[in-house]
């Protein structure tokens, strides 16, 4: 995670928003208390969160999607799915009428 914010945030904090100094998988999928109410889904799978259960199992994967759709892990926001707002097609702009146009 953070290779990823460094790269494309470089003026974001690293930290975790929990207060962990480094924010990696491990700790958001294992022990982010930001995300301890979420983290059943994957308990229930795997008492270790052994990744290769998480990942290689359907069971895994369908637990997996539940715990990040629910917890909002590994977002820039850290939102939920259910809680960010949905992006309305009023809002986006007209694409231009030939691919020679270059802006306004």
């Amino acid at each position: 995670m953070n290779n990823w914010k460094r790269r494309f945030h470089p003026d974001k904090d690293e930290d975790c928003p929990c207060g962990e100094a480094y924010q990696t998988r491990e700790h958001i999928l294992r022990d982010c208390k930001h995300h301890n109410k979420h983290r059943i889904h994957l308990l229930r799978i795997s008492r270790d969160i052994f990744l290769p259960t998480i990942l290689g199992t359907v069971e895994g994967i369908k637990a997996l999607t539940t715990y990040l759709e629910q917890s909002g892990a590994f977002t820039i926001l850290g939102r939920p799915v259910s809680e960010r707002e949905t992006p309305q097609f009023d809002d986006e702009l007209d694409p231009p009428e030939s691919d020679d146009e270059t802006g306004p």
